[in-house]
């Protein structure tokens, strides 16, 4: 019966149509997996035919920190003079604009009164430096020669609110003029900032221009576009890269304005953005919340497209470079390792990110823009729709087979015209969806001429072979309805362990050696986890993830993983005398490990992740992510297992000290943290009730800024502690004696601010 339905030729026709009006409908979606195919496509357009500058004058040079200049100007950050040094020999050999791909937020510390501020009280420094203090200051030294240059830009970016209240707002150098209309809009989809990382003021006030490089990527990670418009919610401020432009190209100083979009001129190029930049001769395309997509080049580190900082500097190099500085955006970024700033972007996986601003500067002053105008997304609609409805015209008339040389046929029609548009019009067209669009109603088509008409159903059993615990397993074969993409939020019990210092001890390992190494190590720590009725997430090089409460019911589980971070603590030892013995019969030195834990109890999804093809059991969450936080804290206080306020309360009857009450990096609220020392019997033990009594008064001491009693009663614990807690109350002693040197106001909290994950 269902087949006589589906060989009706209405039915075809009603069933096709509708799958065309459905493909037609979505092609304008900003739905994820549509912005998916977009990308696919813009990105292999950018990297086939990147963009090529018209001439020298329109490139931008980049001045390279890297590792020669490291070498031979000494490491950085290099002393304010250098960087005056830097900025003066670049001015003396021409350049239009100097931009400084960074922020120079703290005071210089190798100016000579923050040295003698070091040296104060040294014995050595008494009556020999007596005028140090009157030496110039090297900030000031630097602001000198940028005001002298009146062309250098400054930058701001994402910053901390104690960098906002230390430094205030960005200075606006050049305001953005727009109409009350198009100013409100603005302020309303622009990238929004509440405070921000700031050059010194005194650097700031000398500089010519100053701008923004706040990073926007898509979902992805990747950088397709840039924002050139940044709020705070009152004002409006330029990006970096548009300042560079305007220090560089827009003398007189003239004003920048933001006015709807003119397509009057005529022509394809006419169909831009929403909105225009427009200030001398620059008509910069924008959309309406500021963004401009970025026509990528790649800049080659050994041409002429880069520099070395310390060519500028030294005086035998300056017949060499200064051809290549002469009227030229001059950007100062660093390829050093440890110094430079990768970013993935539409040709590159790892980019430079100076290179990012380098190419929306040069694309400005070539007037080259990609454009995604609302005429690109109407274009595609109309293709899909004339192109699908030949396909189903002809589909009773046409055998399969010259149906699928049209179908084909319209899909390289639609590949050559995108290309077309980007290679002649700098247009985006996406060919993908439309081309999957026809391809599909094609594949339709045919399953109901010739009656397939039931979809063929994908079986998650070929999921065999995926990690997961014994325990999870069994639950499986009671219920294969589980084996199956989703999940559910609950309360787990989240561990991860880390061994620390590893980069170091896998250095003088052969491959083989280190991942016996690692199998020795990740075994038995498995091994505890299991026993303990943990469930293993994953394993990430010397890393491990482990939960308990899912997916089989325990109402022991913070206890349960509290006993088996302990258990794991002693099977190390075991690990490590193993080790041992294998390095004496050797004759060689013991690479002995250690490993932090973090454990944190809360609520998490959980459930199977991933895609259809390829899943796993696995929780996410922001109770994952705090443990992970707590993993990585461990090393700073010198213990091995730090557990979070909700596991706490779960074992009041173990061995805990309060550690500190932290705000981690990447969450905005504190949270009181833990030593888990042993369980039960070493919580009853006198020893430790007398340490946990000082180690209390201790804390409160500290959080009602009572200094002095707080160092006097550390003192007291260190004599009464047998537990290793020597590096935690070292940093409680460094950090009372920062804070004796300040003036804290009564809104003081204790929290301390983790900078390090």
């Amino acid at each position: 019966m269902f087949s006589r339905i589906l060989v009706n030729r209405w039915v075809h026709l009603i069933m096709l149509f509708a799958l065309l009006i459905g493909a037609v409908y979505y092609s304008g979606s900003n739905a994820r997996w549509r912005s998916d195919m977009r990308h696919v496509v813009f990105d292999e357009l950018n990297r086939q035919y990147p963009r090529v500058p018209n001439s020298e004058e329109n490139k931008v040079v980049i001045v390279n920190v890297d590792d020669d200049s490291l070498y031979r100007l000494g490491q950085w950050p290099w002393p304010r003079t250098k960087i005056a040094e830097l900025i003066k020999a670049l001015n003396e050999m021409g350049a239009k604009a100097v931009v400084f791909d960074g922020v120079l937020a703290e005071d210089d510390r190798t100016s000579p009164q923050l040295i003698a501020k070091v040296l104060e009280g040294h014995p050595g420094f008494q009556g020999r430096f007596d005028n140090i203090e009157s030496l110039p200051n090297n900030d000031e030294i630097l602001a000198k020669t940028i005001k002298e240059a009146d062309n250098f830009v400054a930058a701001f970016t994402w910053g901390s609110y104690a960098q906002g209240q230390k430094h205030g707002k960005p200075r606006i150098k050049q305001r953005l003029l727009a109409k009350k209309a198009e100013k409100t809009a603005f302020l309303s989809s622009v990238p929004r900032f509440n405070s921000t990382a700031n050059f010194l003021p005194v650097l700031e006030n000398a500089s010519r221009g100053n701008g923004s490089f706040m990073a926007l990527p898509d979902y992805d990670g990747v950088l397709r576009r840039a924002g050139l418009i940044f709020t705070d919610g009152k004002k409006l401020y330029p990006s970096l890269s548009l300042e560079a432009v305007r220090v560089g190209e827009g003398k007189p100083w003239s004003s920048m304005i933001i006015a709807p979009a003119d397509n009057d001129k005529g022509g394809v190029k006419a169909l831009d953005t929403s909105y225009r930049i427009k200030f001398k001769d620059y008509n910069i395309p924008v959309e309406s919340n500021g963004l401009l997509y970025v026509y990528y080049r790649v800049f080659d580190e050994g041409g002429d497209d880069y520099v070395s900082a310390y060519k500028i500097i030294t005086p035998d190099f300056r017949n060499e470079v200064e051809p290549l500085i002469k009227d030229k955006i001059v950007m100062i970024g660093a390829s050093a390792e440890g110094l430079k700033d990768l970013r993935s972007t539409a040709i590159e996986a790892f980019q430079p990110g100076v290179e990012i601003h380098a190419n929306v500067v040069e694309q400005i002053l070539q007037g080259e823009y990609l454009l995604r105008p609302d005429i690109t997304i109407g274009a595609e609609a109309m293709f899909i729709f004339f192109a699908g409805t030949l396909m189903i015209i002809l589909a009773p008339f046409v055998s399969v087979s010259a149906l699928l040389v049209l179908c084909v046929s319209l899909m390289m029609a639609a590949l050559a015209g995108s290309m077309r548009a980007y290679t002649q019009y700098n247009l985006l067209l996406d060919p993908f969806y439309p081309s999957l669009s026809v391809f599909a109603i094609f594949i339709v088509s045919v399953l109901l001429t010739y009656l397939r008409v039931e979809y063929e159903r994908r079986q998650v059993r070929s999921a065999f072979g995926l990690y997961i615990s014994p325990d999870f397993m069994q639950e499986l074969t009671k219920n294969p309805d589980k084996l199956r993409l989703g999940g559910e939020i609950r309360d787990l019990t989240v561990l991860f362990s880390d061994i620390r210092s590893f980069t170091t001890i896998s250095e003088g390992l052969t491959p083989r050696a280190l991942i016996q190494l690692m199998n020795d190590f990740l075994t038995p720590m498995s091994d505890v986890v299991m026993q303990n009725r943990g469930t293993i997430d994953k394993y990430m090089g010397d890393a491990m993830m482990a939960f308990w409460n899912a997916p089989l019911d325990d109402a022991q589980h913070a206890r349960n993983a509290c006993n088996a971070a302990l258990q794991m603590q002693k099977a190390l030892e075991k690990v490590n005398d193993a080790i041992k013995e294998k390095a004496l019969k050797e004759g060689k030195e013991p690479l002995l490990l250690s490993a932090g834990i973090g454990i944190n109890t809360g609520p998490c999804a959980v459930g199977n992740m991933g895609s259809k093809q390829r899943f796993a059991y696995s929780a996410l969450g922001d109770t994952v992510n705090l443990a992970s936080r707590l993993e990585g804290q461990t090393k700073n206080y010198g213990v091995e297992v730090l557990i979070g306020e909700q596991t706490w309360k779960s074992v009041p009857d173990m061995a805990t000290l309060e550690a500190d009450l932290i705000k981690v990096k990447g969450k905005d609220n504190a949270e009181r943290i833990f030593v888990l020392l042993g369980g039960e019997e070493i919580a009853g033990q006198a020893a430790f009730q007398e340490l946990k009594q000082l180690h209390e008064k201790m804390i409160n001491a500290y959080r009602e800024k009572r200094f002095d009693q707080a160092l006097a009663l550390i003192a007291e614990c260190r004599q009464n502690s047998d537990y290793n807690l020597t590096q935690l109350y070292d940093v409680y002693e460094e950090r009372i004696k920062e804070l004796l040197s300040q003036d804290l106001d009564d809104n003081w909290d204790g929290v301390y601010v983790a900078t390090s994950k």
